[in-house]
Formats: C-alpha cells, sequence, structure tokens
C-alpha cells in the first residue's frame, strides 16, 4: 500500500494570452504578463498570464440563451478542448471574465452591433471592482451595459493539469489567446499581481533563464509556442489540444524535477536561472 496521500481536486481554470503586434518591429508580437504577489498561497512571485477558476458565475452565466454571446458557440470549444458544452460555454466566460479583471481589457462588443468592440473599457471601471469583489456576475454585468461576449476574439490554444504531487491546489487548466481590441490598453489595477507589462515571448524567456522572473512549465512552454509568430499566425493557427499533465518529483534537497514533453529545456533554463542566483547571493 502507498503511503502517498490522495492527489488534491482539481478546479477547471481559463487563462488567456493576451497579444499584441509590438510597437517597435509591427512583425513580431508582444504579450501580457503580470507577476504575482510574493503573498500568494498558489504560484507566488510567478510571472503569469491573465487567468483564474471557473466558478458559478461563470457556470450560470446564460449567456448563449440570453443573446449575450457572438462568436463560436459552446459545442464549437467543446469539441476543440475535447470537453462537455457546458464546461466550454463556463470556460470562455471565465476566460473573459478574468481578463476584464486581472488586466481592465473586455472582449465585448454593443449587442446591437455584434461585430464592433468596445474601444474603452474603462468607462466600466466600477463594474470591473464588482466583478473582483463577486458582487457582481459577468452575465449580468453584460446584460445590464447592453453588451455580448465577443467568443470569436478568442482562440483556444492549450491544456495543462497541475501534476498530482502538488499539495497547494491543483487546476485543470484551459489556456486560450486573444488580441487586444484596438484602442483598448491592459494595466495592472488588480489585488493578485504586484507588477504587469508587455515583452516579447522571447525577452521573457530570457528573463527566466537569466534569473530575473519566475515561470511555470505552462507558462513557459506557450510563451515558446508564441515566440517567432505575428499575431496574425497565431490567431490563424489551428491547435491540436491534448491535455498535458507533468509529473512533480521532489527531491531530498527541497528542489524539485518535473517530467513533460519539453521538461529537458525547461529544466535547463530553470538550473541556469538558479545557478545566476546563487552566484548574485540571491538564493
Amino acid at each position: 500500500m502507498s503511503d502517498a496521500p490522495e492527489p488534491l481536486p482539481v478546479r477547471p481554470a481559463a487563462t488567456v494570452m493576451l497579444v499584441r503586434e509590438r510597437p517597435v518591429r509591427p512583425t513580431r508580437i508582444e504579450v501580457f504578463l503580470m507577476r504575482r504577489h510574493a503573498a500568494m498561497e498558489f504560484a507566488a512571485g510567478m510571472t503569469v498570464f491573465p487567468g483564474g477558476g471557473v466558478d458559478d458565475r461563470d457556470r450560470d452565466a446564460g449567456l448563449v440563451g440570453n443573446s449575450a454571446w457572438y462568436g463560436p458557440e459552446p459545442g464549437w470549444w467543446a469539441e476543440r478542448f475535447g470537453i462537455e458544452a457546458d464546461l466550454a460555454e463556463a470556460l470562455v466566460c471565465a476566460a473573459a471574465r478574468e481578463t476584464f479583471e486581472e488586466s481592465g481589457v473586455l472582449f465585448a462588443g454593443p449587442a446591437d452591433d455584434p461585430d464592433g468592440i468596445v474601444s474603452d473599457a474603462s468607462v466600466y471601471h466600477g463594474q470591473r471592482a464588482a466583478l473582483e469583489d463577486r458582487s457582481l456576475a459577468f452575465g449580468d454585468f453584460l446584460r445590464a451595459e447592453n453588451l455580448v461576449l465577443r467568443a470569436d476574439l478568442l482562440r483556444p490554444w492549450a491544456n495543462w493539469v497541475t501534476p498530482k504531487e502538488e499539495r497547494t491546489r491543483r487546476y485543470d487548466t484551459y489556456f486560450f489567446v486573444g488580441a487586444l481590441p484596438e484602442g483598448q490598453r491592459a494595466d495592472a489595477e488588480n489585488t493578485e499581481s504586484d507588477r504587469a507589462d508587455w515583452a516579447s515571448p522571447e525577452a521573457a524567456i530570457d528573463d527566466f533563464a537569466e534569473g530575473r522572473a519566475l515561470l511555470m512549465p505552462p507558462t513557459w512552454t506557450q510563451l515558446d509556442s508564441l515566440a517567432g509568430h505575428t499575431v496574425a499566425e497565431v490567431l490563424a493557427v489551428q491547435r491540436q489540444i491534448v491535455p498535458v499533465e507533468p509529473s512533480l518529483t521532489v527531491l531530498d534537497d527541497g528542489n524539485w524535477e518535473i517530467e513533460f514533453f519539453d521538461a529537458d529545456r525547461y529544466l535547463q533554463a530553470r538550473r541556469r536561472a538558479l545557478s545566476r542566483l546563487r552566484a548574485a547571493g540571491q538564493s
């Protein structure tokens, strides 16, 4: 009989890689990244994309049946992610909600002109705060403001499951990608991060290898998949999405190793970062 504890339950989550064309070199891509507060219980200090867990507000949003949804319907998303349609609907809702809460970017348009996109999401500052403190549901917000969720502005990208060995919390995370709507801006006005900015995928990967940032394997892998591409190329690609669940091994010295399809490259960069931090007296 094994003495290993039972794995923690897995909660579905949505993460959005918010991208834009680099202002200086518009043929290359930038992605919006945030650094989580050091005091956070999960992934403290890590550089991440906007996102979070699916909750009851997302499952009960009722956007499709109430004409507050524009773009591919839940069945389309379900087929690409390999899940049930009701979960797919909740994930798309969570993706849009979390992006708005954490970055101020709103994937929505006016209900009477669903091809339109909100050009200044800052006018909904109060609603954003109410969404974050859970006093307002995303579906109610859209209907009250006569808006529709622009599901067509998002694309399915990847699916990662937190290793069974993780003892804090576990997520079944579905990654989306979406371009920054024209006229909108992303910010760091949220309660979970202490820094946020745009960076090229290559620069973010280099920051990790040089010990200037912390990246979890899923974040590192998605950045690597974006590197060298344009926004148009990323939005046009049709990804074959296969769930990835790494295996985590905690070593005797308290360090850890992880196994997934590209673990060697990730661990090489991580070891380089740790070496540089130790040399600088920071670890």
